[in-house]
């Protein structure tokens, strides 16, 4: 009698651990009916400015963190990058380039870029400022309420805009470009921060996928 092979258990699907129920417009609402919108902050050269530039950026900042009236979440993501492509770039000019001299000295910027990178770690970095939506501020306490999840982000809506728009104005005073994050942007992150590549991953436009429904047969 053929001994049969034990079969291993049917593993869950991604969605069944991402707390993310929806993105609605910039708003991302989680299982628990809380929210948050995102915005997305361009860094500053901070070394490179003068004492007197970065005593005032110190300066702003802190004013800023100390006028908000609401929490915020900042988050930094910081992962090694990729320059191959940058790499290959360069190499291409190279050999369409007919000047000889500008052949050498971008092969030698080449080794040069190829050698900074063996010794040390490229990082880049992207920076988000994260305003939270509780659903205590609606009197739920998650989704075994009832709500319907579109009442709770037009309810996010109305306390969430008027303190991103504020955290903007701030954030333009202090002269650091800010964005506020919409749904194709906000896809994209999170589908890299749960699939990390070295380059990352450019989804088509969202609207344009269909709904998986994932079944256990």
């Amino acid at each position: 009698m053929p001994v049969q092979k034990p079969t291993s258990p049917i593993k869950s699907s991604t969605q069944s651990f991402t707390e993310i129920e929806d993105i609605k417009d910039d708003i991302v609402l989680l299982k628990d009916f809380s929210a948050s919108v995102v915005i997305s902050v361009g860094a500053v050269n901070f070394w490179l400015l003068s004492a007197e530039e970065q005593s005032s950026i110190i300066y702003a900042y802190s004013s800023l963190l100390n006028s908000l009236s609401f929490p915020i979440q900042i988050l930094i993501l910081s992962k090694k990058m990729d320059i191959s492509s940058y790499l290959e770039y360069l190499e291409s000019v190279k050999n369409t380039s007919k000047d000889d001299l500008m052949k050498t000295r971008l092969g030698s910027y080449k080794e040069f870029i190829k050698s900074i990178v063996k010794k040390n770690s490229v990082l880049e970095k992207k920076f988000f400022f994260v305003v939270p939506f509780s659903p205590l501020e609606i009197g739920i306490s998650g989704m075994g309420s009832g709500m319907k999840k579109e009442y709770v982000i037009a309810r996010a809506k109305t306390s969430l805009y008027p303190k991103r728009d504020h955290l903007l104005r701030l954030l333009a005073k202090i002269g650091l470009r800010a964005n506020v994050m919409q749904k194709q942007e906000l896809t994209e992150l999170f589908y890299n921060l749960y699939n990390p590549s070295a380059t990352g991953r450019m989804l088509a436009p969202i609207d344009s996928y269909t709904d998986v429904v994932m079944s256990n047969n």
